[in-house]
């Protein structure tokens, strides 16, 4: 499991909480639910590296997927692109849709 944060969020910079511009990755908290012992790494994702894995899926098939969905895919496609994944099967949740992101740089 491969948890994602926003490259310039506070716990990845080391830094008190604050705003980072990558939509929907959380606010500096973490879950009483969350068990940390099971992730592999954590992926910290830019915003403009989210923005662009979120332009793919519309561009090449139609789905539009938000900031988040994109930082989400741009992680999965990292990892999978590790030798030590060579031929495994890598799974990705896009949480959200662009739907709401029309008039934004996102798609504009």
């Amino acid at each position: 499991m491969v948890p994602l944060r926003g490259d310039r969020a506070a716990r990845t910079a080391r830094r008190p909480s604050g705003p980072h511009r990558v939509q929907g990755l959380g606010a500096g908290f973490v879950p009483d639910a969350l068990d940390t012992a099971v992730h592999d790494e954590v992926c910290r994702v830019s915003l403009p590296r989210a923005q662009e894995a979120a332009r793919g899926p519309a561009r090449h098939e139609g789905v539009l997927v938000g900031v988040s969905g994109g930082a989400a895919l741009h992680a999965a496609t990292t990892v999978a692109r590790y030798p030590r994944h060579r031929g495994a099967l890598v799974v990705v949740v896009l949480p959200d849709t662009g739907e709401r992101y029309p008039s934004t740089d996102l798609y504009a």
